[in-house]
Protein backbone atom coordinates (compact mmCIF):
# COMPACT_ATOMS: atom_id res chain seq x y z
CA UNK A 1 0.00 0.00 0.00
CA UNK A 2 2.83 2.40 1.03
CA UNK A 3 4.77 1.58 -2.46
CA UNK A 4 1.24 2.73 -4.40
CA UNK A 5 0.81 5.68 -2.60
CA UNK A 6 4.12 7.10 -3.46
CA UNK A 7 3.79 6.21 -6.67
CA UNK A 8 0.25 7.85 -6.95
CA UNK A 9 1.78 11.14 -5.04
CA UNK A 10 4.32 11.23 -7.39
CA UNK A 11 2.02 10.38 -10.74
CA UNK A 12 0.05 13.05 -9.64
CA UNK A 13 2.41 15.63 -8.75
CA UNK A 14 3.65 15.34 -12.38
CA UNK A 15 -0.01 15.79 -13.43
CA UNK A 16 -0.04 18.44 -11.43
CA UNK A 17 3.38 20.76 -12.66
CA UNK A 18 2.15 19.64 -16.36
CA UNK A 19 3.28 22.00 -19.28
CA UNK A 20 1.82 20.96 -22.09
CA UNK A 21 -1.23 21.88 -23.32
CA UNK A 22 -2.93 18.49 -23.66
CA UNK A 23 -6.40 17.45 -22.86
CA UNK A 24 -5.97 14.91 -19.64
CA UNK A 25 -6.10 11.48 -20.44
CA UNK A 26 -8.49 9.43 -18.75
CA UNK A 27 -5.59 7.37 -17.17
CA UNK A 28 -4.36 10.67 -15.64
CA UNK A 29 -8.04 11.31 -14.44
CA UNK A 30 -8.18 7.85 -12.75
CA UNK A 31 -4.53 8.14 -11.37
CA UNK A 32 -5.86 11.63 -9.32
CA UNK A 33 -9.04 10.13 -8.76
CA UNK A 34 -7.22 7.30 -6.88
CA UNK A 35 -4.84 9.29 -5.26
CA UNK A 36 -8.07 11.66 -3.70
CA UNK A 37 -9.63 7.81 -2.76
CA UNK A 38 -6.17 6.65 -1.07
CA UNK A 39 -5.86 9.80 0.71
CA UNK A 40 -9.65 10.37 2.09
CA UNK A 41 -9.08 8.10 4.93
CA UNK A 42 -5.77 8.40 6.31
CA UNK A 43 -3.26 5.39 5.89
CA UNK A 44 -1.52 3.18 8.26
CA UNK A 45 1.79 4.09 5.77
CA UNK A 46 2.77 7.95 7.15
CA UNK A 47 5.84 8.05 6.23
CA UNK A 48 7.93 12.01 6.74
CA UNK A 49 8.24 14.49 4.37
CA UNK A 50 11.27 14.65 2.24
CA UNK A 51 13.17 17.79 3.20
CA UNK A 52 16.59 19.05 1.77
CA UNK A 53 16.59 22.24 3.87
CA UNK A 54 14.90 22.86 7.36
CA UNK A 55 16.14 26.05 9.05
CA UNK A 56 16.85 29.42 6.94
CA UNK A 57 20.45 30.04 6.04
CA UNK A 58 19.77 33.80 6.18
CA UNK A 59 18.03 34.29 9.17
CA UNK A 60 18.22 33.75 12.92
CA UNK A 61 16.07 33.84 15.45
CA UNK A 62 18.40 36.79 17.04
CA UNK A 63 17.37 38.85 13.47
CA UNK A 64 13.84 38.13 14.01
CA UNK A 65 13.50 39.29 17.08
CA UNK A 66 15.87 42.12 17.14
CA UNK A 67 15.28 44.76 19.32
CA UNK A 68 11.85 43.17 20.92
CA UNK A 69 13.37 40.31 22.73
CA UNK A 70 14.23 41.77 26.33
CA UNK A 71 10.70 42.87 26.81
CA UNK A 72 9.22 39.15 25.48
CA UNK A 73 11.31 37.88 27.58
CA UNK A 74 10.39 39.90 30.61
CA UNK A 75 7.02 39.72 29.64
CA UNK A 76 7.66 35.65 30.16
CA UNK A 77 8.38 36.05 33.92
CA UNK A 78 5.66 38.43 35.00
CA UNK A 79 3.97 37.41 37.75
CA UNK A 80 0.25 39.05 38.32
CA UNK A 81 -1.44 36.91 41.44
CA UNK A 82 1.55 34.38 41.55
CA UNK A 83 0.68 33.26 37.59
CA UNK A 84 2.90 33.99 34.67
CA UNK A 85 0.30 36.59 32.53
CA UNK A 86 1.58 33.93 29.22
CA UNK A 87 -0.48 31.49 31.22
CA UNK A 88 -2.97 33.32 32.08
CA UNK A 89 -3.29 35.12 28.54
CA UNK A 90 -3.51 31.66 27.35
CA UNK A 91 -7.02 30.90 29.03
CA UNK A 92 -8.04 34.53 27.74
CA UNK A 93 -6.17 34.89 24.47
CA UNK A 94 -6.49 31.34 22.94
CA UNK A 95 -8.78 29.72 20.24
CA UNK A 96 -10.81 33.31 20.76
CA UNK A 97 -12.59 35.52 18.63
CA UNK A 98 -11.49 39.43 18.22
CA UNK A 99 -15.13 40.20 19.63
CA UNK A 100 -14.67 38.14 23.04
CA UNK A 101 -10.60 39.45 22.88
CA UNK A 102 -11.75 43.09 22.36
CA UNK A 103 -14.33 42.45 25.10
CA UNK A 104 -11.64 41.25 27.20
CA UNK A 105 -9.61 44.18 27.27
CA UNK A 106 -12.18 46.55 27.08
CA UNK A 107 -13.27 44.98 30.63
CA UNK A 108 -9.55 45.47 31.50
CA UNK A 109 -8.36 41.45 31.97
CA UNK A 110 -5.18 42.80 29.82
CA UNK A 111 -4.22 45.19 27.83
CA UNK A 112 -3.27 45.66 23.71
CA UNK A 113 0.11 45.87 25.10
CA UNK A 114 -0.16 42.36 26.72
CA UNK A 115 -2.08 40.98 23.70
CA UNK A 116 1.23 41.54 21.71
CA UNK A 117 3.65 40.86 23.80
CA UNK A 118 1.61 37.31 24.28
CA UNK A 119 2.03 36.70 20.95
CA UNK A 120 5.43 37.46 20.34
CA UNK A 121 6.60 35.15 23.38
CA UNK A 122 4.71 32.56 21.51
CA UNK A 123 6.32 32.83 18.37
CA UNK A 124 9.56 32.84 20.33
CA UNK A 125 9.02 30.02 22.33
CA UNK A 126 7.99 27.72 19.43
CA UNK A 127 8.96 29.57 15.76
CA UNK A 128 12.78 28.75 15.84
CA UNK A 129 15.46 26.59 16.95
CA UNK A 130 14.18 24.45 19.24
CA UNK A 131 12.31 20.56 18.68
CA UNK A 132 8.79 22.04 18.43
CA UNK A 133 10.07 24.86 15.71
CA UNK A 134 7.48 25.66 13.18
CA UNK A 135 9.76 28.06 10.84
CA UNK A 136 6.26 30.53 10.01
CA UNK A 137 7.74 33.68 10.75
CA UNK A 138 10.20 35.61 8.75
CA UNK A 139 10.02 39.11 10.50
CA UNK A 140 8.62 40.98 13.06
CA UNK A 141 7.42 44.68 13.22
CA UNK A 142 9.88 46.14 15.70
CA UNK A 143 7.87 49.28 16.62
CA UNK A 144 4.85 46.57 17.04
CA UNK A 145 4.86 46.97 21.03
CA UNK A 146 5.31 50.88 20.43
CA UNK A 147 2.02 50.42 18.34
CA UNK A 148 0.02 48.69 21.01
CA UNK A 149 0.75 51.10 23.88
CA UNK A 150 -0.99 54.34 21.72
CA UNK A 151 -3.88 51.17 21.06
CA UNK A 152 -4.05 51.55 24.76
CA UNK A 153 -3.62 55.26 25.16
CA UNK A 154 -6.64 55.40 22.84
CA UNK A 155 -8.88 53.07 24.67
CA UNK A 156 -8.03 54.78 27.62
CA UNK A 157 -9.41 58.21 26.58
CA UNK A 158 -12.21 56.41 25.05
CA UNK A 159 -12.87 55.73 28.84
CA UNK A 160 -12.63 58.30 29.69
CA UNK A 161 -14.92 60.17 27.59
CA UNK A 162 -17.65 57.62 28.19
CA UNK A 163 -17.27 56.03 25.33
CA UNK A 164 -17.78 52.20 24.54
CA UNK A 165 -15.84 49.53 22.59
CA UNK A 166 -17.17 48.20 19.23
CA UNK A 167 -15.74 44.68 19.89
CA UNK A 168 -16.38 43.69 15.77
CA UNK A 169 -13.61 45.64 15.06
CA UNK A 170 -9.78 44.90 13.96
CA UNK A 171 -8.79 47.91 16.17
CA UNK A 172 -5.38 46.63 18.43
CA UNK A 173 -5.29 43.21 16.94
CA UNK A 174 -1.77 41.96 16.12
CA UNK A 175 -2.26 40.97 12.23
CA UNK A 176 0.46 39.20 10.33
CA UNK A 177 1.07 39.61 6.60
CA UNK A 178 2.48 36.80 3.83
CA UNK A 179 6.06 38.11 2.99
CA UNK A 180 5.04 38.79 -0.16
CA UNK A 181 2.95 42.26 0.59
CA UNK A 182 4.41 45.70 1.22
CA UNK A 183 4.66 46.61 4.41
CA UNK A 184 7.00 49.60 5.83
CA UNK A 185 8.08 47.96 8.89
CA UNK A 186 10.44 45.34 7.20
CA UNK A 187 11.81 44.30 3.64
CA UNK A 188 9.67 42.01 1.68
CA UNK A 189 11.45 39.06 0.42
CA UNK A 190 8.33 37.15 -1.39
CA UNK A 191 10.79 34.28 0.84
CA UNK A 192 13.71 35.01 -1.89
CA UNK A 193 16.99 35.49 -0.53
CA UNK A 194 17.81 38.26 -3.39
CA UNK A 195 15.07 40.55 -2.01
CA UNK A 196 16.24 40.51 1.49
CA UNK A 197 16.94 44.48 0.96
CA UNK A 198 13.59 45.21 -0.66
CA UNK A 199 12.28 47.57 2.23
CA UNK A 200 9.23 49.34 0.39
CA UNK A 201 6.17 51.41 1.49
CA UNK A 202 3.04 49.53 2.61
CA UNK A 203 0.85 48.33 0.15
CA UNK A 204 -2.66 49.76 -0.44
CA UNK A 205 -4.50 47.06 2.09
CA UNK A 206 -1.46 47.08 4.41
CA UNK A 207 -2.43 50.91 5.20
CA UNK A 208 -5.57 50.20 5.17
CA UNK A 209 -5.41 47.92 8.33
CA UNK A 210 -3.46 50.67 9.94
CA UNK A 211 -5.52 53.12 9.47
CA UNK A 212 -8.88 50.87 10.59
CA UNK A 213 -5.98 50.44 13.60
CA UNK A 214 -4.92 47.05 13.34
CA UNK A 215 -0.75 45.92 14.40
CA UNK A 216 1.20 45.11 12.01
CA UNK A 217 3.07 41.49 13.98
CA UNK A 218 4.92 41.09 10.79
CA UNK A 219 5.50 38.58 7.79
CA UNK A 220 5.11 35.17 7.44
CA UNK A 221 6.80 32.65 5.63
CA UNK A 222 5.81 31.04 2.10
CA UNK A 223 6.41 29.10 -0.64
CA UNK A 224 8.89 31.08 -1.97
CA UNK A 225 7.43 33.04 -5.03
CA UNK A 226 4.20 31.94 -4.12
CA UNK A 227 5.30 28.90 -5.16
CA UNK A 228 5.79 30.10 -8.88
CA UNK A 229 9.50 29.32 -8.83
CA UNK A 230 11.32 26.06 -8.46
CA UNK A 231 8.87 23.46 -8.88
CA UNK A 232 10.13 20.87 -7.40
CA UNK A 233 10.21 22.04 -3.85
CA UNK A 234 7.76 21.43 -0.72
CA UNK A 235 5.00 23.31 0.05
CA UNK A 236 6.11 26.05 2.43
CA UNK A 237 9.82 26.40 1.55
CA UNK A 238 11.97 29.86 0.92
CA UNK A 239 15.27 30.47 1.43
CA UNK A 240 14.64 33.30 3.19
CA UNK A 241 12.49 31.57 6.02
CA UNK A 242 13.61 28.05 5.65
CA UNK A 243 11.01 25.13 5.81
CA UNK A 244 7.76 26.04 7.40
CA UNK A 245 5.51 23.05 9.48
CA UNK A 246 2.58 22.42 9.85
CA UNK A 247 1.74 22.06 14.16
CA UNK A 248 -0.40 19.06 13.72
CA UNK A 249 2.51 16.95 12.73
CA UNK A 250 5.88 18.37 11.70
CA UNK A 251 7.63 16.85 9.59
CA UNK A 252 4.90 14.56 8.50
CA UNK A 253 2.03 16.47 7.16
CA UNK A 254 2.28 19.60 4.26
CA UNK A 255 1.73 23.08 5.13
CA UNK A 256 -0.23 23.45 1.89
CA UNK A 257 1.39 26.31 0.15
CA UNK A 258 1.97 29.16 -0.78
CA UNK A 259 0.21 31.22 2.14
CA UNK A 260 1.87 28.58 4.35
CA UNK A 261 3.63 30.49 7.46
CA UNK A 262 0.48 32.26 7.61
CA UNK A 263 -1.92 28.66 7.55
CA UNK A 264 0.50 27.25 10.35
CA UNK A 265 0.79 30.86 12.31
CA UNK A 266 -3.01 30.85 13.10
CA UNK A 267 -3.05 27.32 13.73
CA UNK A 268 -0.78 27.64 16.27
CA UNK A 269 -2.21 30.72 17.50
CA UNK A 270 0.92 33.39 17.06
CA UNK A 271 -1.36 36.22 15.83
CA UNK A 272 -5.09 37.00 16.06
CA UNK A 273 -5.36 36.48 12.16
CA UNK A 274 -3.36 36.95 9.10
CA UNK A 275 -3.69 37.84 5.51
CA UNK A 276 -2.17 35.67 2.68
CA UNK A 277 -2.53 35.69 -1.21
CA UNK A 278 -3.93 33.26 -4.11
CA UNK A 279 -3.74 32.87 -7.22
CA UNK A 280 -4.87 29.58 -7.33
CA UNK A 281 -5.76 26.93 -4.26
CA UNK A 282 -2.96 29.45 -2.09
CA UNK A 283 -5.29 30.11 0.76
CA UNK A 284 -7.40 27.20 0.75
CA UNK A 285 -5.04 24.86 0.27
CA UNK A 286 -2.91 25.63 3.31
CA UNK A 287 -5.90 26.85 5.68
CA UNK A 288 -7.02 23.74 5.23
CA UNK A 289 -4.00 21.94 6.21
CA UNK A 290 -3.50 24.23 9.11
CA UNK A 291 -7.76 23.21 10.30
CA UNK A 292 -8.29 27.20 9.80
CA UNK A 293 -10.76 29.25 7.66
CA UNK A 294 -9.24 31.08 4.95
CA UNK A 295 -11.31 33.41 2.22
CA UNK A 296 -10.30 33.68 -1.61
CA UNK A 297 -12.43 36.84 -2.48
CA UNK A 298 -13.18 37.80 -5.72
CA UNK A 299 -10.56 39.19 -8.16
CA UNK A 300 -10.61 43.13 -7.72
CA UNK A 301 -12.64 42.57 -3.75
CA UNK A 302 -8.77 44.04 -2.60
CA UNK A 303 -6.01 45.80 -3.96
CA UNK A 304 -3.42 44.24 -5.26
CA UNK A 305 -1.38 47.52 -5.25
CA UNK A 306 2.00 46.47 -3.77
CA UNK A 307 1.80 43.07 -3.76
CA UNK A 308 4.43 40.99 -5.42
CA UNK A 309 2.52 38.96 -8.42
CA UNK A 310 2.10 36.08 -9.92
CA UNK A 311 -1.03 36.73 -12.28
CA UNK A 312 -2.51 40.40 -11.89
CA UNK A 313 -5.31 38.78 -13.58
CA UNK A 314 -5.94 35.76 -11.08
CA UNK A 315 -4.15 36.73 -7.64
CA UNK A 316 -6.12 38.23 -5.10
CA UNK A 317 -5.25 38.55 -1.17
CA UNK A 318 -7.24 37.52 1.21
CA UNK A 319 -8.36 36.89 4.99
CA UNK A 320 -7.04 33.99 7.24
CA UNK A 321 -8.02 33.43 10.76
CA UNK A 322 -9.91 30.62 13.50
CA UNK A 323 -13.20 31.40 12.85
CA UNK A 324 -15.72 32.94 10.58
CA UNK A 325 -16.40 36.07 12.10
CA UNK A 326 -12.76 37.02 12.52
CA UNK A 327 -12.18 36.75 8.55
CA UNK A 328 -14.96 38.80 8.19
CA UNK A 329 -13.71 41.43 10.02
CA UNK A 330 -10.28 41.01 8.39
CA UNK A 331 -11.14 41.42 5.05
CA UNK A 332 -13.36 44.69 5.84
CA UNK A 333 -10.22 46.11 7.46
CA UNK A 334 -8.33 44.97 4.25
CA UNK A 335 -10.69 47.46 2.18
CA UNK A 336 -10.83 50.58 3.42
CA UNK A 337 -13.26 52.78 3.16
CA UNK A 338 -14.77 50.98 0.18
CA UNK A 339 -18.40 48.67 0.75
CA UNK A 340 -17.96 46.31 3.33
CA UNK A 341 -17.58 42.75 1.56
CA UNK A 342 -20.11 41.48 4.29
CA UNK A 343 -21.96 44.92 5.78
CA UNK A 344 -20.58 45.48 9.07
CA UNK A 345 -24.06 45.30 10.93
CA UNK A 346 -24.31 42.02 9.80
CA UNK A 347 -20.90 40.77 10.99
CA UNK A 348 -22.79 40.37 14.57
CA UNK A 349 -25.63 38.31 12.98
CA UNK A 350 -23.78 35.66 11.52
CA UNK A 351 -23.94 33.67 14.25
CA UNK A 352 -27.80 33.39 13.27
CA UNK A 353 -27.15 32.16 9.43
CA UNK A 354 -29.04 29.23 8.36
CA UNK A 355 -28.63 27.02 5.61
CA UNK A 356 -32.69 26.34 5.62
CA UNK A 357 -33.23 25.83 1.74
CA UNK A 358 -30.15 26.36 0.36
CA UNK A 359 -29.30 24.02 -2.71
CA UNK A 360 -25.60 22.69 -2.80
CA UNK A 361 -23.88 20.75 -5.23
CA UNK A 362 -21.31 17.95 -4.77
CA UNK A 363 -19.16 16.00 -6.65
CA UNK A 364 -20.03 11.96 -5.39
CA UNK A 365 -16.05 11.00 -5.77
CA UNK A 366 -15.47 13.29 -2.97
CA UNK A 367 -17.60 11.40 -0.53
CA UNK A 368 -15.15 8.66 -0.61
CA UNK A 369 -13.51 10.95 2.27
CA UNK A 370 -15.77 10.13 4.99
CA UNK A 371 -14.91 13.41 6.53
CA UNK A 372 -16.32 14.96 3.41
CA UNK A 373 -19.39 12.49 3.97
CA UNK A 374 -19.68 13.04 7.55
CA UNK A 375 -20.02 17.11 6.81
CA UNK A 376 -22.44 16.64 3.88
CA UNK A 377 -24.66 15.01 6.36
CA UNK A 378 -24.65 17.51 8.44
CA UNK A 379 -25.66 20.10 5.76
CA UNK A 380 -28.34 18.21 5.39
CA UNK A 381 -29.65 18.02 8.98
CA UNK A 382 -29.83 21.80 8.38
CA UNK A 383 -32.25 21.06 5.71
CA UNK A 384 -30.01 22.55 3.05
CA UNK A 385 -30.72 20.43 -0.37
CA UNK A 386 -27.89 18.45 -1.86
CA UNK A 387 -27.63 17.51 -5.09
CA UNK A 388 -25.16 15.39 -6.84
CA UNK A 389 -23.35 16.73 -9.90
CA UNK A 390 -22.11 14.75 -12.83
CA UNK A 391 -18.34 14.93 -13.57
CA UNK A 392 -18.10 16.94 -16.90
CA UNK A 393 -14.69 17.48 -18.83
CA UNK A 394 -13.09 20.43 -18.87
CA UNK A 395 -10.27 21.73 -21.03
CA UNK A 396 -8.32 24.20 -19.37
CA UNK A 397 -5.64 23.82 -21.89
CA UNK A 398 -2.66 26.88 -21.11
CA UNK A 399 -3.30 27.61 -17.75
CA UNK A 400 0.71 27.95 -17.11
CA UNK A 401 0.93 29.31 -20.11
CA UNK A 402 -1.35 32.25 -18.53
CA UNK A 403 0.48 32.34 -15.76
CA UNK A 404 4.34 32.65 -17.73
CA UNK A 405 3.02 35.60 -19.65
CA UNK A 406 1.41 37.46 -16.64
CA UNK A 407 4.39 37.06 -14.34
CA UNK A 408 6.72 37.92 -17.17
CA UNK A 409 5.32 41.49 -17.57
CA UNK A 410 3.70 42.01 -13.90
CA UNK A 411 7.07 41.27 -11.78
CA UNK A 412 9.03 44.06 -14.06
CA UNK A 413 6.01 46.63 -13.06
CA UNK A 414 5.83 44.88 -9.39
CA UNK A 415 9.69 46.22 -9.29
CA UNK A 416 9.22 49.50 -11.34
CA UNK A 417 6.36 51.13 -9.21
CA UNK A 418 6.50 49.54 -5.57
CA UNK A 419 9.84 47.75 -5.10
CA UNK A 420 12.95 48.75 -3.50
CA UNK A 421 14.35 51.30 -5.71
CA UNK A 422 17.75 49.04 -6.09
CA UNK A 423 15.51 45.99 -7.99
CA UNK A 424 13.71 48.95 -10.10
CA UNK A 425 15.15 47.54 -13.63
CA UNK A 426 14.97 43.97 -12.40
CA UNK A 427 13.13 41.29 -14.12
CA UNK A 428 12.79 37.13 -13.57
CA UNK A 429 16.08 36.57 -15.67
CA UNK A 430 17.80 39.22 -13.34
CA UNK A 431 16.74 37.37 -10.25
CA UNK A 432 17.84 34.19 -12.16
CA UNK A 433 21.07 35.55 -12.30
CA UNK A 434 21.50 36.87 -9.32
CA UNK A 435 20.26 33.46 -7.62
CA UNK A 436 22.94 31.60 -8.95
CA UNK A 437 25.91 33.81 -7.57
CA UNK A 438 24.89 31.31 -4.39
CA UNK A 439 22.80 28.94 -5.49
CA UNK A 440 23.30 26.41 -2.75
CA UNK A 441 21.51 28.84 -0.64
CA UNK A 442 19.57 30.84 -2.33
CA UNK A 443 18.28 27.97 -4.98
CA UNK A 444 18.15 24.93 -3.16
CA UNK A 445 15.72 23.06 -5.37
CA UNK A 446 16.59 25.12 -8.52
CA UNK A 447 14.75 27.64 -10.39
CA UNK A 448 12.58 25.30 -13.12
CA UNK A 449 9.29 27.24 -13.04
CA UNK A 450 11.02 30.56 -13.40
CA UNK A 451 12.99 29.43 -16.55
CA UNK A 452 9.63 28.04 -18.07
CA UNK A 453 8.68 31.79 -17.90
CA UNK A 454 11.39 32.93 -19.86
CA UNK A 455 10.67 30.38 -22.15
CA UNK A 456 7.26 30.95 -23.06
CA UNK A 457 6.79 32.21 -26.16
CA UNK A 458 5.92 35.83 -26.83
CA UNK A 459 2.41 36.79 -27.76
CA UNK A 460 1.13 39.75 -29.22
CA UNK A 461 -1.58 41.91 -26.30
CA UNK A 462 -4.46 41.21 -28.36
CA UNK A 463 -3.76 37.38 -28.63
CA UNK A 464 -3.00 37.26 -24.81
CA UNK A 465 -6.17 38.84 -23.88
CA UNK A 466 -7.97 36.71 -26.47
CA UNK A 467 -6.50 33.89 -24.53
CA UNK A 468 -7.12 34.69 -21.19
CA UNK A 469 -10.82 35.64 -21.93
CA UNK A 470 -11.43 32.37 -23.88
CA UNK A 471 -9.88 30.28 -20.63
CA UNK A 472 -12.24 32.70 -18.41
CA UNK A 473 -15.30 31.57 -20.43
CA UNK A 474 -14.21 28.15 -20.58
CA UNK A 475 -14.32 27.98 -16.62
CA UNK A 476 -17.28 30.57 -16.41
CA UNK A 477 -19.61 28.09 -18.86
CA UNK A 478 -18.38 24.58 -16.81
CA UNK A 479 -19.39 26.09 -13.25
CA UNK A 480 -22.85 27.75 -14.40
CA UNK A 481 -23.49 24.56 -16.53
CA UNK A 482 -24.30 23.12 -12.91
CA UNK A 483 -25.98 26.63 -11.08
CA UNK A 484 -28.21 26.84 -14.02
CA UNK A 485 -29.23 23.52 -14.68
CA UNK A 486 -30.12 22.94 -11.23
CA UNK A 487 -30.32 25.95 -9.44
CA UNK A 488 -27.76 26.05 -7.39
CA UNK A 489 -26.97 28.12 -4.39
CA UNK A 490 -23.11 27.45 -4.85
CA UNK A 491 -21.10 24.03 -5.03
CA UNK A 492 -19.20 22.05 -1.61
CA UNK A 493 -15.30 20.48 -2.52
CA UNK A 494 -12.47 19.66 -0.10
CA UNK A 495 -9.72 22.00 0.55
CA UNK A 496 -8.52 23.20 -2.70
CA UNK A 497 -9.53 20.53 -4.69
CA UNK A 498 -11.54 22.57 -7.63
CA UNK A 499 -9.55 25.79 -6.49
CA UNK A 500 -8.30 26.13 -10.29
CA UNK A 501 -11.20 26.27 -11.86
CA UNK A 502 -12.88 28.37 -9.40
CA UNK A 503 -9.96 30.46 -10.01
CA UNK A 504 -9.70 31.14 -13.46
CA UNK A 505 -13.74 31.51 -13.43
CA UNK A 506 -13.13 34.26 -11.09
CA UNK A 507 -15.57 32.20 -8.30
CA UNK A 508 -14.75 32.98 -4.90
CA UNK A 509 -14.24 29.78 -2.07
CA UNK A 510 -14.27 29.82 1.36
CA UNK A 511 -12.78 26.51 3.63
CA UNK A 512 -13.79 25.83 6.84
CA UNK A 513 -12.38 23.14 9.16
CA UNK A 514 -14.40 19.75 9.13
CA UNK A 515 -12.15 17.73 11.16
CA UNK A 516 -9.52 14.73 11.01
CA UNK A 517 -8.61 11.67 9.37
CA UNK A 518 -6.95 9.14 11.65
CA UNK A 519 -3.64 10.19 11.13
CA UNK A 520 -4.62 13.48 12.83
CA UNK A 521 -4.26 15.64 9.10
CA UNK A 522 -6.66 18.21 9.01
CA UNK A 523 -8.92 18.80 6.18
CA UNK A 524 -11.38 21.45 5.22
CA UNK A 525 -15.17 21.85 3.55
CA UNK A 526 -15.08 24.71 0.87
CA UNK A 527 -17.81 26.38 -0.59
CA UNK A 528 -17.89 27.84 -3.80
CA UNK A 529 -19.99 30.70 -5.17
CA UNK A 530 -20.53 32.69 -8.02
CA UNK A 531 -18.55 35.64 -8.67
CA UNK A 532 -19.44 38.46 -6.25
CA UNK A 533 -21.48 36.54 -3.82
CA UNK A 534 -18.58 36.68 -1.03
CA UNK A 535 -21.03 37.57 1.48
CA UNK A 536 -23.18 34.32 1.21
CA UNK A 537 -20.00 32.61 1.64
CA UNK A 538 -19.79 34.06 5.33
CA UNK A 539 -23.12 33.19 6.06
CA UNK A 540 -22.74 29.54 4.98
CA UNK A 541 -19.30 28.84 6.39
CA UNK A 542 -20.93 30.52 9.86
CA UNK A 543 -23.64 28.31 9.76
CA UNK A 544 -21.93 25.24 8.76
CA UNK A 545 -18.82 26.11 11.38
CA UNK A 546 -21.68 26.72 14.28
CA UNK A 547 -22.97 23.54 13.85
CA UNK A 548 -20.11 21.13 13.18
CA UNK A 549 -17.48 22.58 15.64
CA UNK A 550 -14.45 20.90 13.98
CA UNK A 551 -11.71 22.87 14.62
CA UNK A 552 -9.35 21.94 17.56
CA UNK A 553 -6.00 23.44 18.24
CA UNK A 554 -2.74 21.43 17.74
CA UNK A 555 -1.97 19.76 21.16
CA UNK A 556 2.03 20.65 20.89
CA UNK A 557 1.12 24.23 21.02
CA UNK A 558 -1.88 24.47 23.39
CA UNK A 559 0.58 25.17 26.39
Amino acid sequence: MKKLLLLLALMATMLSCKTSDTKPSSREKAIEKALEKAQANGTDTLSPLKLKVLDSKYITKDDVFAGLEDEVLQFSFNSPNGTRKAELLNVLVQEKSIPQIQQAIYDGKFTYKDLTLYFLNRIYNYDRNNELSLNSVISLNPNAIEQARQADATLATMKEYGETLDTYVITGMPILLKDNINTSEVPTTAGAAVLIDNQTADARLVQNLKDAGAIILGKTNLSEWAYFFCGDCPSGYSAVGGQTLNPYKRTYFDTGGSSSGSGVAVAANFAVAAVGSETSGSILSPSSQNSIVGLKPTVGTISGEGVVPISSYLDTAGPMAKNVVDAAILINAMRGDEADVIESNLIPKLKDYSLEGKRFGIFKRFLENPLYADAIATIKNQRATIIELEDRDLELNGFLKLLNADMKQDLPTYFQTAGNAKYKDWDVARVMQENLKDSINAMPYGQRLFQGILDEPEMTDDEFANFKEKMTVSAQEYLNYYYSRYGLDGILSINNYTAGVAAVGFFPAMTVPMGYDKDGKPFGLTFIAPSGKDRELFGWAAAYERVSKKRQMPTDYSK
